[in-house]
């Protein structure tokens, strides 16, 4: 796919009215799709899960087999995948530690599929401390669909109203004592459809993996065999065997002797896709490291280091709050590497230590604003970033609700800018409409810290509260799911 294919509104749920108040707990706060992209799963910060099918008539005549084969993401509209709602169930509830005197958010920080197995789904989702193992199971229901019962008796004597049943007088038809007479009779007090058979979804929490975690937990992520998972959070990462919920293997421990020596956080981390003895973590200092657990019962000595030398300009108070990785993840080669920190997306190969492989700016206009960014805690938001199935071309987030996007070699390092909304208006990015639009945002800024003054009608609006922070690549499609607050928006290529 090029990169100048239009990329157009698929879907919304959850869309918000003009001037309805949106509450905390209905934010979307985490997303994912299934291997097979069959599956979304949405968790909020009021702990609930989401989830969305995949529509089965869309793609009717669509082998999928043959997209896979013929590794051609770049669909005709009617065979771009729509989903559809599916169920929800409450996740994680509130709780308080009692010996740190800490309130614990039900807030869903992540959600990670796991390995399908016997028709059944399964799915971890993460708050600050706890990780649960859910399986969602489709069971057959019978549910009553119609009654057809003779108006003039109620449904609970229609049987005895019957006169034949009552007098006994009637002489059996076969010698077994079957009445043919009778049998006619209750035809039309008897209900004529007692159940319609219809699929529910059924889901149960198979285990609860807690009490490893003393600071808030920032990334789980599955393994390729299928067995194991990770999670991580600020100062430790350790390893779990789905089928033991009460021990885990701690591999990284950067918590110094003293609090006062520490002097980085890990921020993200993610396992190899098919290697499962490597793992990447990223650090609040723009580290990526990479483990190879091969090597040492605990790794932190990492084997490689990912830094960029390059671009280390001058040192300011907010240096190294902007270098700080929100998210990392691995393009399915192996080889790439995708992340994310305040100011850029970067496409890191990991042959090569020095320099990322390409670098992308989403918030260099916001630049000389980073000390008005500091106080309202604005430059401590953490993007997601993602990639396509056959990673060349990356997606985040930024503010006014904006979705960018990327191709890997193109001439236009800009991308396209996506306003998210049911009518998206597609940003220009040629060379000659990004110049004005670059030193219109800086006085916008301006007027947006003026505490609610309209901005001059040649001035482009950038909102600081209206931020595009969660979303997420369809494995075989050009599809992208999307958070806005309380809605989800897909849109497709």
């Amino acid at each position: 796919m090029t990169l100048g294919s239009e990329w157009k509104f698929s879907q919304v749920f959850g869309e918000q009215t003009p001037g309805e108040d949106i509450q905390d707990c209905d934010i979307l706060s985490a997303m994912e799709f299934d291997k097979n992209g069959d599956h979304l799963a949405v968790g909020d910060q009021g702990g609930r899960v989401i989830i969305f099918e995949r529509q089965t008539g869309k793609e009717g005549l669509f082998d999928r087999s043959s997209r896979r084969d013929s590794g051609q993401f770049n669909l005709p509209l009617w065979q771009h995948p729509e989903f559809k709602y599916k169920t929800e169930f409450q996740s994680h509830e509130p709780e308080f530690d009692y010996l740190k005197s800490v309130e614990i958010e039900e807030k869903i920080n992540k959600i990670r599929w796991c390995t399908k197995l016997n028709r059944s789904l399964f799915l971890l989702t993460a708050n600050d401390r706890t990780i649960k193992l859910w399986k969602i199971k489709e069971q057959k229901v019978k549910k009553v669909k119609q009654m057809d019962i003779n108006p003039f008796v109620t449904s609970e004597n229609s049987l005895l109203a019957d006169k034949s049943f009552m007098s006994g007088q009637s002489e059996p038809s076969h010698a077994n004592g079957t009445r043919l007479e009778w049998t006619d009779k209750m035809n039309g007090t008897l209900p004529s459809h007692l159940a319609d058979i219809t699929n529910v979804a059924s889901r149960r929490c198979r285990r609860v993996y807690a009490h490893a975690h003393d600071f808030n937990i920032n990334s789980i992520s599955n393994n390729s065999d299928g067995e194991t998972f990770l999670s991580g959070d600020d100062l430790r990462i350790n390893v779990w065997n789905l089928d033991v919920r009460d021990q885990c293997f701690n591999i990284i421990d950067m918590k110094p002797k003293d609090m006062e020596d520490l002097t980085e956080v890990i921020t993200s981390a993610e396992f190899h896709p098919f290697h499962c003895n490597l793992l990447a973590y990223s650090s609040s200092r723009g580290f990526i490291r990479l483990v190879d657990m091969r090597k040492s019962a605990l790794c932190d000595h990492s084997v490689k280091i990912l830094q960029d030398g390059g671009s280390r300009g001058p040192k300011t108070l907010f240096s190294e709050i902007i270098a700080s990785i929100s998210d990392v993840k691995y393009a399915m080669d192996g080889r790439h590497i995708l992340s994310r920190d305040y100011m850029t997306l970067k496409l890191w190969d990991t042959h090569m230590e020095t320099s990322p492989v390409a670098t992308y700016k989403i918030h260099e206009h916001l630049r000389p604003k980073l000390s008005k960014l500091y106080t309202n805690d604005a430059i401590f938001d953490k993007f997601d970033c993602c990639l396509n199935g056959d990673g060349l071309q990356f997606a985040t987030g930024s503010y006014s609700n904006h979705l960018r996007i990327f191709s890997c070699g193109a001439e236009n390092e800009d991308g396209i800018t996506l306003e998210v909304r049911k009518s998206p208006n597609r940003k220009p990015t040629s060379q000659a409409t990004t110049r004005p639009r670059r030193s219109s945002l800086s006085n916008l800024t301006r007027g947006f810290y003026r505490q609610g003054q309209d901005s001059s009608e040649n001035e482009t609006s950038c909102n600081l509260k209206s931020k595009l922070l969660h979303l997420a690549w369809h494995p075989t499609h050009n599809l992208i799911a999307c958070s806005v607050g309380s809605s989800l928006f897909m849109y497709h290529a």
